[in-house]
């Protein structure tokens, strides 16, 4: 038996009656659809008659006009909620719609979890499959190297500390074949540890063994190829770590995403993370509002300049809150953190971190770390560069610290055992710029204790 598809159609005053009823009675036609409301999205100062209700007559089905010469995004999502719409469908044209009003439209209508389509194009939201048998978040970003793997550190570690027994599940472009555990709260991960692994194959710095070291929690690594325009991935074995997460030894699970890819698994409440260094039309328009929709805490990140001036972040946070009222906002930075203690030592630094707030980040650890950094390089991403600045640097260092990432292990790492040098792996946290806002680790928890309730209800 086919599944009968609930479908609202979007039309126009541009386009003449009996040719817009002529294609929703070819669409009513097909056996799997129906066509259950019309929304009549502009142009409608030509029509002949401006009644809804005479032209629900004519097309046979519930009609309601835009209001006003504004696309009515808002009537658009009360019907879908009112006729509990299955897909929508686009027969509207230019000069009503163009691009940019449809791209809201798709965020509008996919945060609403259903398909948004038209003549020669298709929008779907990203799967959710229902997997879990323990309550769960989802950390997910607007774009790659904006912080998700050091704030999903700062989350487990977090609450881990208050009793709730996380595990991590990540994926990534470099992750394993088959989903692996690694037990961060046994092992004991070593610089050479580490080295031997990504000697053996292993991509040592894939963001689970990331998350493994920081948190020191059980991670389940998982990998993913391809990422769509609203986070579908191509492949990905996740529903499998999904799997294993229910049968590991823990009460809390954590879905980390990879890149702007959204970890298709459903889960209790979702964390979003926005770089405020990306470009804000990225954030904006295209989809980013059905990201930006998603969260129930909202995380800015890289807050600070040059990455981004007090007017851009202002301007963020004005976007978030009219796309997502009901979420927690908050504006942050991330500072470095050594796992082990570099103090009295001169320090060769290797970061992802852009050049452009090096000197910050250097006055911070030599502030609060008591240590000299005699270099840093941003090149930790680019294994020729990394290579130079290290050959550079080296015979003056002590320790090499370095965040875990990239090139961390077969370049940064091999490089300074190889030389006699300590490595210290470096964390980053995230710090809310002022004291406006709301506690960031109050947040995490609040939001934690309401996963676990929605998990229950």
């Amino acid at each position: 038996m086919t599944n009968l598809v609930k479908m609202l159609c979007l039309v126009d005053g541009e386009h003449y009656l009996p040719v817009t009823q002529e294609a929703i009675d070819t669409l009513n036609n097909l056996e799997h659809i129906d066509v259950s409301a019309v929304v009549f999205i502009g142009g409608t100062e030509k029509l002949r008659d401006d009644t809804e209700e005479s032209y629900s007559q004519v097309l046979g089905v519930p009609v309601q006009f835009a209001k006003d010469k504004d696309i009515p995004y808002d009537i658009i999502v009360s019907m879908i909620r009112e006729y509990e719409i299955d897909t929508v469908m686009d027969l509207s044209d230019e000069p009503i719609l163009d691009y940019p009003k449809r791209f809201k439209i798709a965020c509008k209508v996919l945060n609403e979890g259903i398909t948004y389509e038209g003549p020669d194009f298709k929008f779907e939201p990203h799967s959710e499959y229902e997997i879990m048998e323990k309550p769960s978040i989802t950390i997910l970003g607007t774009g790659k190297r904006i912080g998700k793997t050091a704030v999903s550190g700062f989350v487990s570690r977090l609450i881990d500390k208050n009793n709730y027994e996380p595990c991590v599940i990540a994926m990534g472009r470099g992750g394993p074949e088959e989903p692996e555990i690694v037990h961060g709260e046994e092992l004991e991960i070593s610089a050479e540890f580490l080295l031997e692994k990504s000697q053996s194959g292993v991509h040592a710095a894939s963001d689970h063994w990331e998350d493994a070291l920081m948190s020191r929690i059980l991670t389940i690594g998982c990998r993913r190829c391809g990422g769509g325009m609203a986070g579908e991935v191509y492949m990905t074995n996740m529903k499998k770590g999904a799997r294993l997460a229910n049968e590991v030894d823990s009460k809390f699970a954590i879905f980390e995403g990879s890149g702007a890819a959204i970890p298709p698994i459903k889960t209790n409440k979702k964390i979003v993370l926005i770089g405020a260094n990306q470009p804000i039309s990225n954030l904006t328009s295209y989809f980013g509002p059905y990201r930006i929709g998603l969260g129930d805490l909202i995380i800015l990140t890289m807050c600070e300049e040059p990455m981004a001036d007090k007017d851009k972040i202002s301007q963020i946070e004005k976007f978030v809150a009219q796309n997502n009222p009901d979420a927690t906002v908050i504006s942050t930075v991330f500072r470095p953190k050594p796992l082990d203690d570099i103090s009295k030592k001169k320090v060769l630094f290797a970061t992802t971190a852009p050049e452009e707030i090096k000197d910050k980040l250097v006055e911070y650890l030599e502030k609060n770390y008591d240590c000299e950094i005699i270099a840093t390089t941003s090149h930790l991403s680019n294994r020729p560069l990394l290579k130079k600045d290290i050959e550079k640097y080296i015979d003056e260092a002590d320790v090499m610290l370095t965040e875990l990432k990239a090139a961390a292990v077969d370049v940064a790492t091999k490089n300074a055992l190889d030389a006699g040098l300590e490595v210290v792996y470096c964390d980053n946290i995230p710090i809310a710029i002022d004291d406006s806002y709301p506690d960031l680790k109050d947040s995490v928890i609040r939001l934690v204790d309401d996963a676990i309730e929605d998990f229950k209800n």
